[in-house]
């Protein structure tokens, strides 16, 4: 007996091929057929006429290491047709959890929205083992982060790493790649991962390599030093052998405007050189970060408690102001997505000032340090459009899974963890110019599976694990904005996990059928 049968739609099938009206059966949480289905009994089935029938989207950027243990049912990212993401990028992340797990956890604030998600795990074995507890709705792979590494090998001071340094990181990266983890990440912006040289990512590099495993690089500077930040990732990929995924590439800031074309011959470059590079970006003129990430690296040393009372210092504040001076975003680009206490959340730090935005951002700094999050604009269309029509770019949202009825519904987030890939439709395949509805799709599915190293997502095909979008192409759309983020998409008819409904007709149903990718 078929379990579910989707009729009358058209696959798009996450290969590129364009779509053909075809049936989709599923059965014990596999396609079991596609073609002309008529007839065929089934348990349940979707009228999909007038839609299209994909792969579920496989989101190779997101942070929610934590967000989908405060709330499984990942309500923000499932409804919108995503089936797998990715944790444990740019360098964030939450293991291995060292002797100092407090200073961990405050450096992972970014991550870190519900205090009440209790830390028990102290590797990967163990943190995989508590999504196995948590039973999400989306199937969730993890990457091992920069940050968790270098604090439990060297500690959160500038210095390099000293050559027993890089056996200990090495050898703790080499036993999460065994035990299943997806690849490493770095954030070369944020402390302490931000005083590595460029010995000790090839290290990281050459481990992934070893293990057949991505490298994903939030390079250290998207704003003046975009290209010498580039061609570093490109020369570690080149000595190592790593695939390596650039994470959301763009240029901040209005001078720097034109930088992603630059950016993108480079890497044209290095893959005609035989270098495994590819890059993701998702479809918006504006970033997430912890407000933190505007420090220069000095003030940044040691972690977040001695940031926070460094911040205190007179002189301090007075050298980090003056380095401000030359900052490629305005205070009036910056605005207070999230705070401990939600003051000033939604305002821009220039309307919070009085006159003097740097105080402002210094005080919210030295009072809350890395849980300070914002959103920052000041980028281009034009580059976005050149990202995102790049045949090596995938898209990945770098939202994270958010329930608006939980501890992580707070704040104004980001609206890309809501309406990342509805927005990708409805605004850069429907325009003139964009992209064709068969290769966004494979750019939302086969291409990110691919890089992520996860066999056997990201396509339908007979025999295929059966997570699945069902959609309206003429419909979907994104309703959260920046003043309004915690809206649902339009458009969305169902969204399949592993052969079961997660979604439908714009309902979760509670079903929780996602599975822990270990990666053999």
């Amino acid at each position: 007996m078929t379990d579910l049968l989707i009729t009358g739609g058209a696959v798009v099938d996450g290969t590129g091929a364009p779509p053909r009206p075809a049936d989709v059966a599923v059965a014990d949480g596999r396609v079991q057929a596609i073609g002309d289905l008529t007839g065929r009994p089934a348990a349940r089935t979707i009228d999909a006429s007038g839609h299209v029938v994909t792969p579920g989207f496989v989101d190779v950027h997101t942070h929610s290491d934590l967000t989908l243990l405060s709330g499984p049912l990942a309500q923000s990212a499932v409804r919108q047709g995503v089936t797998t993401v990715v944790v444990g990028n740019c360098g964030l992340g939450v293991t291995p959890v060292a002797a100092d797990s407090g200073a961990l956890r405050a450096a992972a604030a970014y991550l870190d929205l519900d205090p009440a998600v209790r830390w028990d795990w102290t590797d990967v074995p163990g943190y995989l083992a508590a999504f196995d507890a948590a039973r999400p709705s989306v199937n969730v792979a993890a990457l091992v982060a920069h940050i968790p590494l270098r604090a439990a090998a060297v500690g959160f001071g500038d210095r390099p790493a000293s050559a027993a340094e890089l056996d200990r990181m090495r050898g703790l990266l080499g036993d999460a790649l065994a035990a299943g983890a997806a690849g490493v990440s770095t954030g070369l912006v944020y402390a302490p991962a931000c005083y590595a040289h460029e010995d000790e990512l090839a290290a990281l590099g050459a481990t992934a390599a070893a293990h057949g495993r991505m490298f994903a690089w939030h390079v250290r500077d998207y704003a003046d030093g975009l290209l010498g930040s580039v061609s570093q990732a490109l020369r570690v990929a080149a000595d190592t052998g790593c695939r390596t995924q650039i994470s959301h590439l763009v240029a901040v800031g209005r001078r720097n405007h034109g930088s992603v074309a630059r950016a993108l011959e480079l890497i044209d470059d290095a893959r005609a050189a035989g270098a495994d590079v590819a890059f993701d970006v998702y479809p918006y003129l504006a970033g997430n970060a912890p407000l933190s990430q505007l420090l220069p690296a000095w003030a940044q040393e040691g972690g977040d408690g001695p940031t926070r009372e460094r911040l205190a210092e007179p002189g301090v504040r007075a050298r980090v102001v003056a380095e401000w001076a030359d900052m490629p975003l305005t205070w009036d680009d910056i605005t207070i997505s999230r705070t401990p206490d939600d003051l000033g959340t939604g305002r821009t730090v220039a309307a919070l000032s009085e006159g003097d935005p740097a105080r402002a951002a210094l005080d919210l700094l030295a009072a809350h340090g890395n849980a300070v999050l914002m959103v920052a604009g000041g980028r281009s269309e034009r580059d976005l459009l050149d990202a995102l029509t790049h045949p090596a770019s995938v898209i990945g949202s770098d939202g994270q899974a958010l329930d608006p009825d939980g501890p992580t519904g707070r704040g104004a987030p980001h609206p890309r963890s809501y309406g990342c890939y509805p927005r990708l439709f409805a605004e850069y395949v429907r325009r003139p110019g964009g992209l064709t509805l068969a290769e966004a799709v494979r750019k939302c599915t086969s291409a990110p599976a691919e890089r992520a190293g996860l066999a056997g997502r990201g396509v339908l095909r007979a025999g295929s694990i059966a997570d699945i979008a069902v959609f309206d192409p003429e419909r979907i759309a994104d309703r959260a904005t920046f003043t309004a983020p915690q809206q649902y998409p339009d458009g969305i008819r169902a969204v399949i996990v592993g052969g079961r409904r997660v979604v439908e007709d714009g309902a979760h149903g509670g079903a929780r059928p996602g599975e822990i990718l270990r990666i053999p």
